[in-house]
């Protein structure tokens, strides 16, 4: 029966069961080029001798016809590959030359035999596959290509895959890609497969066509045969970074070892400069600014770092070393063509030199909160208003003033120094309360204090109960008042004797080199601290005011029994100084009247500011030489570190417990190194405690020329002082300053460091108990010299003699320098 036309792109597979499958229609492809690439050359598998297909069960093979070739079938063949349907294979009917249902179809996909030996005669057609008998054969009309397997899952009989070739078949003649309307089917290319046929030994493997989306291996479309927007996408980036590269090398070789573009020390520019170069600009530029005296300002006080007393200075080789490497990293190095890198200076600092000037600033601004309280001048009260207490940040001041000199701040503006504060306890309202309801009446009238028998009395005047009245701040709040016993009997001196005897305390008489006990006497007559007790209660009443004395003995404050038990029986230790300045001489001989006589009971702690008081022009002191901000200069009570090295020696060879000293920033010739202290009123104390078991009492001597401090009480240790080799030598630096009439020239000395060891030793055997060792570091005392102000600028007509002024007569005389006075005390 007629057989319906299949497409030309349709194939048929001899499936191993004998049926028939059709595969998908391979997807429309370019017309053959003209000429035969490099793949045509190779032998295809079309060109080599076909061997008849193998029979199944010895069925004979069918016999075939040679089909006519064209008049180019030589080029053609030899661009043919195995099932390309885009060639026309001729083949053969069977023998009978009617078609048959059981038999292949012409133009199906066949399975062929092996080939045959390469001698044999190249058939022009391949034979057709005999059905292999007892398989039935479907139709052809009614297969569908949605039911048939492809050519790549097509299993094969016979020989191996590699073995066989796919012969595609072909319906009609093919004229041409337009031909009798199969514009639809175009021919394959020469040396290319349809979709999914297998390729054969016979020839290459199927290439890529050019412009399809996707490389076979799956690549993005980089290789030879990418579009150009594929090779321009990946070569465009790969120039960029390549030309990035070859600028950040020549930017990075022609910087070479210079500082780095953009680089700004302590506000100096140093940028693009050899280190030499820029060494030389610091020199010039910035060490200036470091060395400069600044003003610092801490809360509302205000005062003047010298950093060449302070030991401060540009390191200018490290500084250099510090900025010269270049940076690696690519972005610093393109920002620094817009930006400047600011980089901090390096400084050298004397921390005992820094710390002594910060500590002389501290005495300034630390202040003790003030609470709210009531003075009296006379008998006149004023409300006192409350002060919050602040403290120097010690470390937070000395970092800060390094940290501006080395960011290289302006000369004159102030260094900010932070400062702690302690806020009061008593407010101003609770003062002015006391104020008005018991200070103001308790100065309206005097108090008459009348005997038991009523015939004897004494008045207490307004001035003894003003000088006696007392206000203590309490943690609640509140102004306590009080009055003070010791301060009435003082007042009213021997007023209080109509009414007996007062009391004599015992004391202690130094003859020689031996002590002695005077004994105490007891008195009679009114108690004051009774007294006082009785005092309070009637001072905010109207006048008159009246209290009854209770008459009784008095007690002395340190009885004859008090004082021998104490054990002062014997000379502990003396040290004696000497000075020549005759206002230190002053100052040290009144504090020395002052402690002369001083009882320290065991456990107690001996305070020197504490026992003297203020030290001001009432008490007798005048001005004097001081060390301040590590400059000599005057003030009142100057010279009292004299008398501090000489009691704080006293203290070490008696073997008593060093609360706290501190030695001077910078070493003074005539006080022994490492074992010397130096005091300031408020803040720098001397303190030390007795910790034996028996009493210490001071006596102090002093000449126009010396002063001895000598411990009386019992003897507990011989002490040795051992000194060690001074080191860690520092040389002073060299100041120069204009004199303005407060400069003081100053010789200098040397930094060092040195350790003082007190060895305690047994009395009898000698032995040695313990030893401790005090640390000393002292930093280099720069050397002043003053030099005169600079000259006013001349007035450049009255210089010009042809302007009608006169010429100068000569150079300016050389100011003669001055001698540097001794450090002071």
């Amino acid at each position: 029966m007629p057989q319906e036309p299949r497409g030309v792109s349709d194939t048929v597979r001899l499936q191993p069961d004998g049926t028939v499958g059709s595969s998908r229609p391979a997807p429309p492809a370019p017309p053959a080029p003209t000429k035969a690439g490099p793949a045509d050359a190779a032998p295809s598998a079309a060109a080599e001798p076909l061997a008849s297909a193998g029979t199944a069960e010895g069925a004979a093979p069918q016999p075939s016809t040679d089909a006519e070739q064209p008049a180019d079938a030589e080029q053609r063949a030899d661009a043919e590959q195995p099932g390309d349907p885009g060639q026309p294979v001729d083949t053969q009917p069977p023998a009978d030359g009617e078609p048959s249902e059981d038999s292949p179809q012409p133009g199906d996909t066949q399975v062929i035999g092996p080939p045959v030996e390469a001698d044999g005669p190249p058939p022009t057609a391949a034979p057709e596959q005999p059905q292999v008998p007892g398989s039935p054969t479907p139709a052809a009309e009614t297969t569908s290509p949605a039911d048939s397997p492809t050519a790549a899952d097509a299993p094969v009989v016979g020989s191996a895959v590699e073995d066989t070739a796919v012969v595609p078949r072909v319906d009609t003649p093919a004229t041409g890609p337009a031909d009798n309307g199969n514009a639809a089917h175009p021919t394959s290319p020469t040396g290319s497969s349809p979709a999914g046929a297998p390729s054969g030994p016979g020839g290459p493997p199927p290439t890529r066509p050019t412009g399809a989306g996707d490389d076979s291996d799956g690549s993005d479309g980089g290789g030879d045969n990418a579009p150009a927007w594929r090779r321009r996408r990946v070569l465009v980036p790969a120039a960029v970074l390549l030309a990035l590269g070859v600028l950040y090398g020549a930017d990075l070789a022609l910087a070479g070892s210079d500082v780095p573009r953009g680089t700004v020390v302590g506000g100096v520019d140093v940028s693009g400069l050899s280190p030499a170069a820029a060494a030389q600009r610091l020199e010039g530029d910035l060490a200036p600014k470091v060395a400069a005296d600044h003003p610092v300002v801490a809360d509302d006080v205000t005062g003047v770092l010298h950093p060449a007393s302070a030991g401060i200075a540009l390191d200018v080789p490290a500084t250099v070393d510090a900025v010269d490497d270049q940076p690696l990293n690519p972005w610093t190095r393109l920002t620094s063509l817009f930006t400047d890198r600011d980089v901090d200076a390096v400084l050298t600092a004397d921390e005992t030199a820094l710390a002594a000037q910060v500590e002389q600033l501290a005495a300034t601004v630390d202040r003790a909160p003030v609470d709210a309280t009531i003075t009296l001048d006379g008998t006149e009260p004023t409300l006192v208003e409350p002060v919050d207490g602040r403290t120097l940040d010690r470390a937070g001041a000395a970092e800060a003033i390094t940290a501006t000199l080395a960011a290289g701040g302006a000369v004159d503006d102030p260094i900010e120094l932070p400062v702690d504060v302690t806020e009061v306890q008593v407010a101003a309202e609770e003062a002015a309360r006391v104020l008005e309801e018991t200070v103001v009446p308790a100065l309206s009238a005097p108090v008459t204090v009348v005997g038991p028998a009523g015939s004897e009395s004494v008045e207490v005047p307004v001035t003894a109960i003003a000088a006696s009245l007392t206000f203590t701040p309490q943690d609640d709040g509140t102004l306590a008042v009080a009055v003070d016993p010791a301060t009435l009997q003082a007042q009213m001196g021997e007023a209080f004797g109509v009414f007996g005897s007062p009391a004599q305390d015992a004391r202690f008489e130094v003859s020689g080199d031996t002590i002695a006990v005077v004994p105490s006497v007891d008195g009679q007559g009114i108690n004051p601290a009774q007294l006082a007790d009785q005092l309070l209660p009637v001072l905010t009443e109207p006048a008159p005011r009246t209290v009854t004395g209770v008459l009784g003995p008095v007690p002395a404050s340190l009885t004859t029994e008090q004082a021998q038990a104490l054990g002062i029986t014997e000379k502990v230790s003396s040290f004696t100084t000497e000075f020549t300045n005759q206002a230190s001489g002053t100052n040290i001989r009144v504090v020395a009247a002052e402690v002369d006589g001083a009882l320290v009971r065991p456990g107690e702690t001996f305070s020197l500011n504490g026992y003297t008081g203020p030290r001001g022009t009432a008490q007798g002191y005048v001005p004097a030489a001081v060390i301040s901000g590590g400059e000599l200069s005057k003030a009142v009570g100057g010279g009292i570190s004299q008398f501090a090295t000489t009691m704080f020696n006293t203290v070490f060879f008696a073997g008593l417990e060093d609360v706290y000293h501190k030695p001077h920033s910078f070493y003074i010739s005539r006080y022994p190194a490492g074992r010397e202290a130096t005091v300031y009123e408020g803040q720098i104390d001397l303190k030390w405690r007795n910790d034996t078991d028996t009493g210490i009492y001071v006596q102090t001597e002093w000449t126009p020329s010396s002063l001895t401090v000598t411990f009386w009480g019992t003897k507990y240790y011989d002490i040795e002082s051992i000194s060690s080799e001074r080191r860690n030598i520092r040389e002073p630096a060299v100041q120069e300053k204009v004199d303005e009439g407060n400069c003081t020239p100053q010789s200098g000395s040397r930094g060092f460091d040195i350790t003082v060891t007190r060895v305690f030793r047994d009395l009898a055997s000698q032995a040695e108990l313990r030893r401790e060792d005090f640390e000393t570091r002292y930093a280099a005392e720069a050397i002043i010299h003053c030099v005169p102000p600079p000259a006013p600028p001349a007035d450049p007509a009255a210089a010009d003699p042809a302007a009608g002024g006169a010429a100068p007569a000569g150079p300016p005389a050389t100011t003669p320098t001055t001698p540097p006075p001794a450090p002071a005390g």
